[in-house]
């Protein structure tokens, strides 16, 4: 079987492409992809999270949460604190330096996806988005939030 007829084959090197790019364009602020994915989650709560909600949103390990946060918050890109009312929970807060980095992956975010769809029509950047969530959809399963990616974008 040829590979290059496989979606998820073709999928994942989409997702090596745009990892790539993420990490080269992070380097310079000696962060990975993995840690830009956690900051831009973090970025985008009503409140600050705990780990678990990390885990749950981005599919993570418990130990894997953990050490990206320790790497964050040694960077000084985060900062995690007892919370008040539940004092087995720890909340991650976004620190100045963590904002500015929340700028740049925003305008790196914009590039990316700029890149992906060169020379594709109005139409086509529609369809290509209505696919992958109906991809996604279908491969939750029914009963599950198969929506849920539109709200992370």
């Amino acid at each position: 079987m040829i590979l290059e007829t496989l979606y998820g084959h073709l999928i994942r090197q989409l997702h090596s492409c745009t990892d790539q790019a993420m990490t080269n364009a992070l380097a310079s602020m000696d962060l990975t992809a993995a840690q830009g994915h956690i900051m831009g989650f973090i970025s985008h709560q009503e409140a600050p999270p705990c780990p678990r909600d990390i885990e749950e949103e981005l599919h993570l390990s418990h130990p894997t949460v953990s050490g990206l946060l320790s790497r964050l918050e040694k960077k000084g890109f985060i900062q995690t604190r007892t919370d008040e009312a539940d004092h087995r929970c720890k909340r991650i807060y976004i620190l100045p330096k963590g904002q500015e980095l929340n700028d740049t992956m925003a305008q790196i975010m914009l590039g990316t996806e700029a890149q992906m769809v060169v020379g594709f029509t109005d139409g086509e950047k529609a369809q290509f988005r209505g696919y992958l969530l109906r991809a996604i959809g279908n491969m939750r399963g029914p009963g599950k939030d198969n929506h849920k990616e539109e709200s992370t974008q």
